[in-house]
């Protein structure tokens, strides 16, 4: 027998396991990925900005007072009738009677009433805190002008706004860049992979100095808040750890998802629905209501309390942060001990199957 028919009758080789699969184009699946990737951003984009449309220009076009408080004062006879005018603006006004002048400028300075009319002998005296919002003090002003028939009616700004910014522009405008550094405070301390104590610890370093900055630009150079320095300074520090605390806090749960559902939580609903360019009672309900339970409605409030009223109703707002902070930093800890349990029962062993012999 030849070599050449023994080569023919002879056992052929075994085939590689591999050559038997058929094989399959590895574009398929990648297309398709790409395809649920295009579908995701055509939908997702319109959806985030019909909610920021709605979270921003909604509250702006509703702006009108509700049940916004307002105090009267002098005799009994004439404080009826003006009572009685301003009911007429149904919900816009809850009114708080008083004995007299002394007694509305105590509440005033207390934050219980936005301002107050006087009723005195020669005529109506309007009672304002520009301080407290220098929106509202200038629609008051109008809305009792507008009741004495045109007539000039003497106002006094019992607790003025800071000279070097009586719009409130400055302190308005700081709301975003807090919000902003709790965000990136937050998400810079998840993506590097800081747990437990650690990321505590470099979250309350940042926010302090957060606020030691803040306090500094907005206090000293802009002139834009008085009173206590360190005060400020601590109330824009809690203002920016309860965001930060809140982000990181959900992340540590969640993972990266939570640091976009805390940046949308306190930037598409904390920061319109805070009230800081006008008045919580100036926005729809229940808007104003939820804007004070998110850290940067709580934190223009405090803000306001400790720097033009002497700490006054500052309990509320702080408390709010305060809570914040707290069941963030206890999200971080309690993330980080998950992680730290699944990471001690070991890797999970897989088995790998033998290579095909040739």
């Amino acid at each position: 027998m030849s070599a050449t028919s023994a080569t023919h009758t002879g056992t052929a080789s075994p085939r590689s396991p591999q050559s038997s699969q058929p094989s399959q184009s590895p574009q398929q699946p990648t297309s398709s990925s790409h395809g649920r990737h295009v579908v995701a951003v055509v939908v997702l984009v319109p959806v985030l900005v019909a909610l920021a449309l709605w979270a921003f220009a909604w509250p702006a076009a509703r702006t009108a007072p509700r049940d916004l408080p307002l105090g009267v004062a002098g005799p009994a006879t004439a404080v009826t009738q003006v009572q009685k005018q301003l009911e007429e603006h149904e919900g816009a006004f809850e009114i708080h009677r008083y004995a007299d002048e002394a007694a509305a400028r105590d509440a005033i300075e207390d934050r219980t009433v936005y301002g107050a009319v006087v009723v005195t002998e020669q005529g109506p005296k309007l009672l304002t805190a520009s301080a407290a919002s220098p929106f509202v003090a200038q629609l008051l002003q109008q809305s009792v002008t507008q009741q004495a028939g045109g007539a000039q009616v003497r106002t006094v700004d019992v607790v003025p706004a800071a000279k070097d910014d009586p719009r409130g522009s400055a302190l308005t405008s700081s709301v975003l860049p807090l919000t902003l550094a709790g965000i990136a405070a937050g998400a810079v301390v998840t993506l590097l992979g800081l747990r437990g104590r650690r990321a505590i610890a470099a979250l309350v370093g940042a926010s302090a100095l957060v606020g030691l900055v803040a306090a500094t630009l907005a206090g000293s150079w802009l002139g834009a808040l008085t009173g206590n320095w360190w005060a400020q300074a601590g109330a824009l520090g809690l203002a920016t750890l309860a965001v930060g605390a809140a982000v990181a806090g959900l992340a540590a749960l969640l993972g990266p998802a939570g640091i976009g559902l805390g940046g949308l939580l306190v930037m598409l609903l904390g920061n319109p629905f805070s009230g800081a360019a006008t008045a919580p009672e100036m926005l729809p309900d229940p808007v104003g209501t939820i804007g004070q339970w998110l850290p940067p409605g709580a934190g223009v409030s405090l803000l306001r309390s400790i720097s033009f009223f002497d700490g006054a109703a500052a309990s509320g707002p702080a408390l709010t942060l305060a809570w914040w902070a707290a069941l963030g930093l206890g999200a971080i800890l309690l993330g980080s001990a998950l992680k730290g349990r699944k990471e001690a029962k070991g890797p999970t062993l897989t088995e790998h199957e033998p290579a095909p012999a040739n």
